[in-house]
Protein backbone atom coordinates (compact mmCIF):
# COMPACT_ATOMS: atom_id res chain seq x y z
CA UNK A 1 0.00 0.00 0.00
CA UNK A 2 0.71 3.45 -0.43
CA UNK A 3 -0.13 7.03 0.84
CA UNK A 4 0.62 10.32 1.13
CA UNK A 5 -0.18 12.04 4.21
CA UNK A 6 -0.18 15.42 4.72
CA UNK A 7 -1.02 17.52 8.04
CA UNK A 8 -3.37 20.10 6.95
CA UNK A 9 -4.99 22.36 9.16
CA UNK A 10 -8.84 21.49 7.37
CA UNK A 11 -9.60 19.08 5.02
CA UNK A 12 -12.69 17.45 3.09
CA UNK A 13 -13.82 15.42 0.21
CA UNK A 14 -16.61 16.50 -2.03
CA UNK A 15 -18.85 14.41 -4.03
CA UNK A 16 -21.22 17.11 -6.62
CA UNK A 17 -20.78 19.89 -4.56
CA UNK A 18 -22.11 18.21 -1.61
CA UNK A 19 -19.43 17.79 1.31
CA UNK A 20 -19.13 14.06 2.42
CA UNK A 21 -15.92 13.76 4.67
CA UNK A 22 -15.04 16.72 6.64
CA UNK A 23 -11.60 17.02 9.52
CA UNK A 24 -10.13 19.80 11.19
CA UNK A 25 -6.45 20.10 12.04
CA UNK A 26 -4.85 16.40 11.75
CA UNK A 27 -3.81 13.84 8.46
CA UNK A 28 -4.83 14.38 5.12
CA UNK A 29 -4.41 10.88 4.05
CA UNK A 30 -4.57 9.11 -0.05
CA UNK A 31 -4.76 5.72 0.10
CA UNK A 32 -3.68 3.47 -3.30
CA UNK A 33 -3.72 -0.39 -2.58
CA UNK A 34 -1.36 -2.59 -4.98
CA UNK A 35 -2.77 -5.62 -6.41
CA UNK A 36 -0.73 -7.89 -3.93
CA UNK A 37 -1.49 -6.21 -0.87
CA UNK A 38 -3.35 -8.27 2.12
CA UNK A 39 -4.44 -7.39 5.28
CA UNK A 40 -1.18 -7.75 7.05
CA UNK A 41 -0.64 -3.79 4.58
CA UNK A 42 -3.47 -2.53 5.73
CA UNK A 43 -2.36 -3.32 9.17
CA UNK A 44 0.93 -2.21 8.71
CA UNK A 45 -0.14 1.31 7.45
CA UNK A 46 -2.77 2.11 9.16
CA UNK A 47 -0.34 1.98 12.40
CA UNK A 48 2.42 3.82 10.82
CA UNK A 49 -0.40 6.17 9.92
CA UNK A 50 -1.71 6.87 13.42
CA UNK A 51 2.21 6.59 14.67
CA UNK A 52 3.83 9.40 13.11
CA UNK A 53 5.01 12.29 15.25
CA UNK A 54 4.85 14.99 12.77
CA UNK A 55 3.13 17.73 14.90
CA UNK A 56 5.01 19.93 16.48
CA UNK A 57 5.86 20.39 20.04
CA UNK A 58 6.69 23.12 22.69
CA UNK A 59 9.85 23.17 20.82
CA UNK A 60 8.96 23.64 17.06
CA UNK A 61 9.61 20.07 16.86
CA UNK A 62 7.79 17.28 15.19
CA UNK A 63 7.96 14.96 17.88
CA UNK A 64 4.05 14.92 18.32
CA UNK A 65 2.10 11.84 17.51
CA UNK A 66 -1.57 12.55 16.02
CA UNK A 67 -3.57 11.11 18.89
CA UNK A 68 -1.37 13.34 21.48
CA UNK A 69 -2.48 16.15 18.89
CA UNK A 70 -5.81 15.46 18.63
CA UNK A 71 -6.07 14.45 14.85
CA UNK A 72 -8.95 13.80 12.89
CA UNK A 73 -7.96 11.57 9.72
CA UNK A 74 -9.53 11.97 6.13
CA UNK A 75 -8.46 9.12 4.02
CA UNK A 76 -9.42 9.08 0.41
CA UNK A 77 -8.79 6.02 -1.74
CA UNK A 78 -6.29 6.67 -4.68
CA UNK A 79 -5.91 4.23 -7.18
CA UNK A 80 -3.28 6.15 -8.94
CA UNK A 81 -0.52 6.13 -6.55
CA UNK A 82 0.44 2.67 -8.48
CA UNK A 83 0.39 4.88 -11.82
CA UNK A 84 2.94 3.38 -13.91
CA UNK A 85 4.21 6.43 -15.89
CA UNK A 86 7.05 4.88 -17.81
CA UNK A 87 5.07 6.02 -21.12
CA UNK A 88 3.16 9.74 -21.36
CA UNK A 89 -0.59 8.11 -21.00
CA UNK A 90 -0.31 6.42 -17.32
CA UNK A 91 -1.23 2.71 -16.82
CA UNK A 92 -2.72 1.03 -13.60
CA UNK A 93 -2.28 -2.07 -13.85
CA UNK A 94 -0.51 -2.60 -10.73
CA UNK A 95 -3.48 -0.96 -8.82
CA UNK A 96 -5.81 -3.64 -7.04
CA UNK A 97 -9.28 -4.08 -8.49
CA UNK A 98 -12.09 -2.85 -6.50
CA UNK A 99 -12.64 -6.77 -5.09
CA UNK A 100 -9.46 -6.15 -3.49
CA UNK A 101 -9.03 -2.90 -2.64
CA UNK A 102 -11.96 -1.93 -1.20
CA UNK A 103 -12.26 -4.55 1.68
CA UNK A 104 -8.20 -3.46 2.20
CA UNK A 105 -9.35 0.45 1.88
CA UNK A 106 -12.06 0.07 4.44
CA UNK A 107 -9.86 -2.18 6.81
CA UNK A 108 -7.42 0.91 6.54
CA UNK A 109 -10.21 3.16 7.88
CA UNK A 110 -11.31 0.78 10.83
CA UNK A 111 -7.88 0.06 12.09
CA UNK A 112 -7.43 4.12 12.53
CA UNK A 113 -10.94 4.54 14.24
CA UNK A 114 -10.14 0.94 16.56
CA UNK A 115 -7.31 3.43 17.41
CA UNK A 116 -9.45 6.13 19.04
CA UNK A 117 -9.00 8.49 15.47
CA UNK A 118 -12.35 10.23 13.75
CA UNK A 119 -12.09 9.24 10.81
CA UNK A 120 -14.03 10.48 7.76
CA UNK A 121 -13.76 8.67 4.32
CA UNK A 122 -14.82 9.94 0.59
CA UNK A 123 -16.27 7.56 -1.67
CA UNK A 124 -14.44 4.80 -3.05
CA UNK A 125 -14.44 4.62 -6.92
CA UNK A 126 -16.25 7.98 -6.98
CA UNK A 127 -14.90 11.39 -8.76
CA UNK A 128 -14.34 13.77 -5.68
CA UNK A 129 -13.05 17.07 -4.97
CA UNK A 130 -10.87 17.43 -2.57
CA UNK A 131 -9.92 20.76 -0.73
CA UNK A 132 -7.61 20.94 2.03
CA UNK A 133 -5.71 23.88 3.90
CA UNK A 134 -2.21 22.09 4.39
CA UNK A 135 0.14 22.67 7.63
CA UNK A 136 3.57 23.61 7.41
CA UNK A 137 3.63 22.08 4.73
CA UNK A 138 4.48 18.81 5.62
CA UNK A 139 3.98 15.85 3.43
CA UNK A 140 5.32 12.20 3.90
CA UNK A 141 4.94 9.70 1.36
CA UNK A 142 4.36 5.86 2.94
CA UNK A 143 5.13 2.81 1.13
CA UNK A 144 4.62 -0.47 2.95
CA UNK A 145 7.64 -2.21 0.89
CA UNK A 146 9.67 -0.09 3.11
CA UNK A 147 8.61 -0.03 6.03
Amino acid sequence: MRAVVTRVRSASVSIDGAVVGEIGAGLLVLLGVHQEDTEKEAVKIADKICGLRIFEDENDKMNVNPADAGAEILIISQFTLFADCRSRRPGFSRAARPETAIPLYELTVAECRRRGFKVETGVFAACMQVASVNDGPVTILLDTKEL
